[in-house]
């Protein structure tokens, strides 16, 4: 398959699917975008990846890129012009390691909780609660996560804090994490987080 341009399957709303638009935009790579139903996955979709889930990147050369982060990554080698990737990758790493391998899991269970009837709604949320600590530790130094300025972790992070936020945002607005509260709405009102996130 040859592509007069990069071509991401994608859902809007999708925290996977967000980062990855997000570090295309940054990069100022222009793709064809294209929304899967989630319950309705086209052949040609499941053809490039069999796992189904989004994102994939489908490059000009056909090269199929089916995890989130390998995508931003693809994206920020070409071109990075904020330096995203210039922190310190081992820490930068370990803290998406933990948001995509625990805090996810967590997160799961908390905004479908009756899915996962062996705890409360609340336990699931008190579990996603050693995460927010953490980072708001961390920006009680800095004013993103890992430096002064936004960089790949704070990009890789920030969509599932935001669907943390969407599950009961009541009790988020009233939280006591006052600077990761700060921290997402800055983000929720950049002009990039706007772009990516109109409907097509």
């Amino acid at each position: 398959m040859i592509l007069i341009k990069p071509r991401l399957y994608t859902y809007r709303r999708c925290p996977y699917a967000i980062r990855s638009r997000m570090a295309l935009h940054q990069a100022n790579i222009d793709y064809e975008s294209i929304e899967i139903s989630l319950k309705d996955k086209s052949s040609e979709f499941l053809a490039l990846s069999p796992k189904g889930t989004v994102p994939v990147l489908v490059d000009v050369n056909g090269e199929v890129i089916e995890e989130s982060l390998e995508i931003m990554l693809w994206a920020l080698n070409q071109n990075d012009p904020a330096c995203w990737l210039l922190n310190d990758e081992n820490i930068s790493r370990k803290l998406i390691d933990e948001n995509d391998l625990n805090f996810k899991k967590n997160l799961d269970r908390y905004k479908y909780a009756d899915r996962f009837p062996e705890h409360s709604k609340e336990h699931y949320r008190s579990q996603c609660e050693i995460f927010l600590n953490l980072l708001n530790d961390k920006l009680q130094t800095n004013h993103y996560l890992m430096a002064e300025r936004i960089t790949f972790a704070d990009v890789a992070i920030f969509p599932f804090i935001r669907q943390f936020a969407l599950v009961d945002e009541d009790w988020f607005l009233n939280s006591k994490y006052q600077e990761l509260k700060k921290w997402l709405n800055d983000f929720k009102n950049t002009e990039m987080f706007q772009e990516v996130m109109k409907k097509n």
